[in-house]
């Protein structure tokens, strides 16, 4: 190796970065055993921080722009060095550039269901999914914290941490947005306000700033989507119970039936019979019920009865007892009193 060559190897005249594999957050400039050369020029590029590191301790910040570096230009560095020549022959330290861009759709959410209060419910367990993006705006403690003395640090490597960071938040943004699940469906975006106040100091802590948190989904698993299904249907019914049961009994006949049909065997036939008595009897009483509410007032009320009308009550009087619901006779002593108003 000529003189010439080991002169080229060992001095560096320019020192910079330009990001050729996205998604990196941290890259150090290969050194190797060159030194940087007095007046050496460091060209830091928008988007980009440079810092100097100097046995493990950062010295200088450089933001984007051309600069020539000097005693002038690296004053803690040359503290550090305690050089008292001008900062006249070369010395040699680590350089590490870092990419403040934005961090756009990065994805989130929670692989199992997660259980929070609930203003309606008590508590509940629900799933939840959207994205977020962020950017790296404190070189020094994201150096730090995270990327350290690695030669290239990614988006990727920290992909785990900040998803952690976002499931460990999700129950206290639901409580301080005092949004009940019901409604935080059509209230996604306060969710997300909430989650993202949440989480900001978490990332600063890191050297990162989260830019913004979208909320895409939120959903219940099967079973407790079941649940609310059934109370979302009391609800269609009213807070009257026999009319719940009344509704409840006539979804369940047809499926005993069903099953009763299909040879679920003696056993299974004696079972699906006695629970659609059982059911049967729990609607006779109410109907029982309600047709001996009012005597007077409802023999009144029949006698100014339309023969459409008889006709109506007639044919639904037959569907219950074609359901097993009414017996024979019960069926036998109503209708002949419906048609008695008819004469």
């Amino acid at each position: 190796m000529g003189l010439m060559d080991f002169i080229k190897k060992q001095f560096i005249d320019v020192i910079q970065w330009t990001e050729d594999q996205d998604g990196t957050l941290a890259w150090r400039y290969p050194m190797a055993d060159q030194e940087i050369q007095n007046g050496a020029v460091l060209v830091v590029r928008e988007s980009q921080i440079a810092v100097f590191v100097n046995e493990g301790q950062l010295a200088d910040v450089f933001g984007p722009g051309t600069h020539r570096l000097s005693t002038q230009t690296l004053p803690v560095l040359t503290n550090l060095k305690n050089w008292d020549k001008l900062f006249d022959s070369p010395f040699k330290s680590d350089v590490y550039f870092f990419s403040t861009r934005q961090q756009i759709d990065q994805k989130w959410g929670t692989p199992q269901p997660v259980t929070v209060r609930d203003a309606d419910f008590g508590a509940v367990r629900l799933r939840a999914f959207g994205n977020y993006s962020f950017s790296l705006v404190d070189p020094r403690r994201f150096h730090t914290a995270l990327s350290g003395t690695r030669e290239r640090y990614g988006v990727a490597e920290l992909d785990g941490q900040l998803r952690g960071l976002v499931l460990q938040s999700i129950s206290q943004a639901i409580a301080a947005s005092g949004v009940p699940f019901l409604d935080l469906a059509a209230q996604q975006q306060r969710f997300a306000q909430a989650l993202q106040q949440q989480l900001a100091p978490e990332f600063q802590q890191l050297g990162l700033q989260l830019d913004a948190l979208t909320v895409q989904s939120i959903s219940l698993p099967e079973d407790l989507q079941k649940v609310l299904d059934q109370k979302i249907g009391m609800g269609m019914v009213g807070q009257n119970m026999g009319q719940f049961m009344q509704y409840q009994t006539a979804q369940a006949i047809p499926k005993f039936a069903e099953g009763a049909g299909q040879g679920g065997g003696v056993a299974g036939d004696a079972m699906g019979l006695g629970a659609g008595v059982a059911l049967g009897q729990v609607l006779a009483q109410n109907l029982q019920a309600g047709l001996q509410a009012a005597p007077a007032g409802a023999a009144a009320a029949a006698v100014g009865m339309k023969p459409d009308e008889v006709m109506a009550t007639l044919e639904k009087l037959a569907d219950l007892k074609t359901k097993g619901i009414l017996t024979q006779e019960e069926f036998d002593a109503k209708k002949a009193e419906l048609l008695k108003k008819l004469v």
